[in-house]
């Protein structure tokens, strides 16, 4: 956990690809420790063929039967069948907004949030962005994508900064410059 916080965790992430596996065990997580959903991340990627979209999308009744006899994953049905349709609402945003990238990153206008909080007591389980986040992406078609994941996926992306002040890790991502906004598709 240390490792995955002094490292992964908070830093700003624009590979389509990695931001579909943490949107994928972000919701494999509800009800769960994110530390069992972190060691099983190896296992995730090799069940769900390193988190292609395109891949995972085009998966069939053999395969889920396949996941849900994979003791290296959660083994629930529902979970395992909306990484398939997350799969392909996530490969149709893409060629909406010219990459996941570009449509998620807009909630926080192309550039992390910086917080301020001094306690874990003051940090948020949702708010309005994961609130808007979350609404978007169900009228899009995905699932397991409440407020609460939504803004444990913003966390763990870098969207926002919720290290502490007091956390090394606060300061060294409160220098990350924004990206610019993406231009507006013709």
């Amino acid at each position: 956990m240390r490792r995955y916080h002094d490292t992964e965790w908070g830093v700003p992430l624009h590979d389509d690809r990695r931001l579909f596996e943490l949107l994928i065990l972000e919701g494999a997580q509800a009800g769960l420790s994110w530390s069992t959903i972190l060691g099983k991340r190896d296992a995730y990627r090799k069940a769900f063929d390193g988190f292609d979209p395109a891949v995972v999308a085009g998966y069939g009744k053999a395969k889920v039967r396949s996941l849900l006899a994979n003791a290296g994953i959660v083994r629930n049905r529902l979970k395992i069948e909306s990484t398939i349709s997350n799969a392909a609402a996530f490969l149709e945003v893409s060629r909406e907004f010219g990459g996941f990238d570009a449509y998620v990153w807009r909630f926080v206008g192309g550039g992390p949030v910086v917080n301020r909080r001094r306690g874990m007591k003051q940090v948020p389980a949702r708010s309005a962005l994961s609130d808007a986040m979350s609404e978007d992406l169900k009228q899009r078609g995905f699932r397991f994508v409440g407020s609460t994941i939504c803004y444990a996926f913003m966390q763990a992306a870098g969207m926002v900064n919720d290290h502490l002040v007091g956390c090394f890790r606060h300061g060294e991502l409160s220098r990350v410059r924004r990206r610019p906004p993406p231009l507006p598709l013709p």
